[in-house]
């Protein structure tokens, strides 16, 4: 066989063995994108049990935090079986239905709050929170985001089609009260879509403040840091494949779920709250959303919290916190 000939075949072979290659790499990108951002696939696949564990045993385990968590819901518990509400429901542009659930007052109030759940999370989630902003005399709002608890949707939108979808229910608000002084606070994903809004052009003038609980700086970098916990996988080339995927199947890229850009574009007053101990998303990326803000804002740091449990570990300083900023700028 000629030299010509065997180069040639040489590069037959290479070419094969890349384009195998690129299938199966194309193909786990696929497959990443189905379990980390559609719930259905994640429940037959139990990623999502597997991501709740992992999740749950991240957390701080201490007697004060789980005893602020046990009183908290009861607490909750109790004002659900006393207070009036009702569900409500918007259509997106794409045609998903999105559920929510309203807790009005009885009296009049021009204060509002739209609360913001966080990955494969759901509305009941932010219950305790509702409870505490409806005992302050504010109309709540409470929807489950796209993909997920009741709403449809086809992938979770990690803050950046959440971002979208949620003018729907300032909409709403607004139908209600024209006069409405709106804060959006949100926790992780939800906290990161409320700060994504901030940023936005088309926000309302109404929306006043953004409460922001452990939110990360974009998504891209959130599964990045989480591949391996989360999936056992490395997060390099996959993930780059996935988020090519993403754009190609969902119209969006986790870099584009950036709450850095929401902040550093914000014209109104943001509370950046953040826990120590989070291992999800690092307290560092508290303190760069923090730096980028070029608005009025705050920054709390909980020590001793995990992911999410900063009004667990100290409910008096988080909460007293949240309404003296909000109280002083709205």
């Amino acid at each position: 066989m000629s030299m010509t000939k065997k180069t040639r075949k040489k590069r037959k072979i290479c070419m094969c063995i890349l384009l195998v290659l690129g299938g199966l790499l194309v193909a786990s990108g696929n497959i990443l994108v189905n379990i980390a951002l559609i719930p259905s696939t994640m429940e037959k696949l139990d990623a999502f049990s597997e991501i709740t564990e992992e999740s749950v045993e991240a957390l701080v385990h201490t007697d004060d935090i789980q005893q602020n968590h046990e009183k908290s819901v009861k607490d909750t518990v109790e004002w659900l079986q006393e207070v009036q509400s009702r569900e409500v429901e918007q259509r997106t542009e794409d045609g998903y239905r999105l559920v929510g659930r309203a807790f009005l007052q009885s009296e009049e109030s021009h204060r509002w709050v739209l609360l913001l759940h966080g990955y494969t999370g759901w509305k009941e989630e932010m219950y305790p929170f509702a409870c505490r902003y409806w005992q302050k005399g504010y109309q709540v709002v409470v929807p489950d985001m796209r993909c997920q608890g009741e709403s449809e949707g086809d992938y979770i939108g990690m803050g950046y089609t959440d971002s979208q979808d949620n003018l729907l229910w300032l909409e709403y608000i607004l139908q209600t009260d024209p006069k409405a002084e709106i804060v959006l606070h949100g926790q992780s994903m939800g906290a990161a879509c409320g700060l994504i809004m901030a940023g936005r052009e088309d926000l309302p003038d109404n929306v006043k403040a953004v409460v922001s609980d452990c939110a990360y700086t974009d998504a891209y970098t959130m599964f990045q840091k989480q591949m391996k916990a989360w999936f056992s996988l490395p997060s390099f080339p996959l993930l780059n494949v996935a988020d090519v995927m993403l754009q190609i199947r969902g119209g969006y890229s986790l870099k584009d779920a950036s709450a850095l850009d929401g902040a550093a574009k914000s014209q109104i007053p943001l509370l950046i709250i953040h826990g120590t101990e989070d291992e999800m998303i690092p307290v560092e990326m508290a303190y760069e959303l923090y730096e980028a803000a070029n608005c009025p804002r705050e920054l709390l740091i909980v020590e001793g919290a995990g992911h999410a449990q900063a009004p667990d570990k100290d409910p008096e300083k988080y909460y007293e916190t949240i309404f003296h900023f909000l109280d002083a700028e709205i």
